[in-house]
């Protein structure tokens, strides 16, 4: 084994077994942004044998303030996150086998991205996605590690399907649209992203050297400006009723929440529609949109304008965005200021 996992194999607790077991895995990183990048970083420098980037966006210079994988170069570029991460990896490690792809993940698509993983990643930004990713994590028996950061806050669990709970045994149900901050909205500090991607990645290493019985099994939060942590423990859970555990209903892979979306001809526009959700907090969602843009509403619709973009959010979370003819664009528009 190369000198460069010396002091890593000198960890009692991976050494050369579990090196070569790191050495022969594939994990897949859904979300390239903050808690990706970290997540990717770290793991190409412990030596995975191969590793699978997903992202659908692309380098901005706003992201440097949090993503440690990309530079002022990647920004100016406008480079896909996949594809810089990727260059930055066969930098830092020219024996991992990087497969950068730039999509945007969905039910139809994700279970082909994550086939043939020994563990996924979560970097998302969105719990459209991270609904979907449970489900076929969950359908394929693969492990995976949830995380989310905003503002100073973040919060983590692991998922082993058939040996601990699954996040919507947890969760239950996605958060409204509308309902909770986002980066785009709140901020971010690195401070939260960092510990929370940590908190990943030595789940991941313990997940890929089968050392299971070292997992918290548990639903961490932690906010690094109070300085407040709490953890909830999750080894004796009772799934219940849930749908996915104890049911094996798959409802997101059917479609089940999705984002609906549809570029208006001529209009230079895309419309997202979400199937199955509620009604939108227009005073509230205004209160959290106003430190970003322009923000307007009445009775029936807000209107909010940020980065030449105009975006019209109706009652029922169906949004128009002005600006574009690119539904991946206005999906990502829509997780960054509308959230879930």
């Amino acid at each position: 084994m190369s000198d460069r996992y010396s002091r890593q194999i000198l960890f009692a607790e991976i050494g050369e077994e579990g090196q070569a077991k790191i050495a022969a895995s594939r994990v897949v990183i859904i979300g390239c942004g903050a808690l990706g990048a970290v997540q990717a970083e770290t793991l190409a420098r412990a030596g995975v044998g191969q590793l699978v980037l997903v992202d659908r966006d692309f380098v901005e210079e706003s992201n440097l303030q949090r993503q440690i994988m990309f530079e002022e170069r990647d920004a100016l570029d406008r480079l896909p996150k996949a594809v810089a991460a990727a260059s930055r990896i066969a930098r830092v490690n020219s024996d991992v086998q990087v497969e950068p792809l730039i999509a945007d993940v969905n039910f139809e698509n994700i279970e082909e991205i994550i086939s043939g993983a020994s563990l996924v990643m979560d970097g998302t930004d969105n719990f459209e996605t991270r609904f979907l990713i449970n489900d076929a994590c969950v359908k394929s028996k693969t492990p995976w590690v949830y995380g989310a950061a905003v503002g100073s806050y973040g919060l983590t669990m692991s998922i082993v399907p058939g040996e601990s709970p699954c996040l919507r045994c947890v969760l239950e149900a996605m958060p409204e649209p509308g309902s909770g901050p986002t980066c785009d909205t709140a901020g971010v500090i690195m401070p939260i992203v960092t510990t929370i991607a940590s908190i990943q990645s030595a789940e991941a290493l313990k997940l890929l050297t089968g050392r299971t019985d070292k997992l918290h099994r548990s639903l961490i939060t932690f906010n690094v400006w109070d300085f407040s942590f709490n953890r909830l423990d999750l080894s004796h859970f009772d799934a219940g009723d849930c749908p996915v555990c104890s049911q094996a209903r798959f409802d997101f892979l059917k479609g089940a929440g999705r984002q609906v979306t549809t570029t208006l001809c001529g209009r230079n526009a895309v419309q997202i529609a979400r199937t199955g959700r509620g009604s939108v907090d227009f005073p509230e969602l205004a209160d959290r949109l106003k430190s970003a843009g322009e923000v307007a509403f009445n009775d029936f619709l807000l209107r909010f304008r940020v980065e030449g973009y105009d975006i019209t959010v109706f009652r029922d979370a169906r949004s128009i965005i002005r600006g574009t003819t690119d539904p991946a664009v206005a999906r990502g528009l829509y997780a960054r200021y509308i959230g879930a």
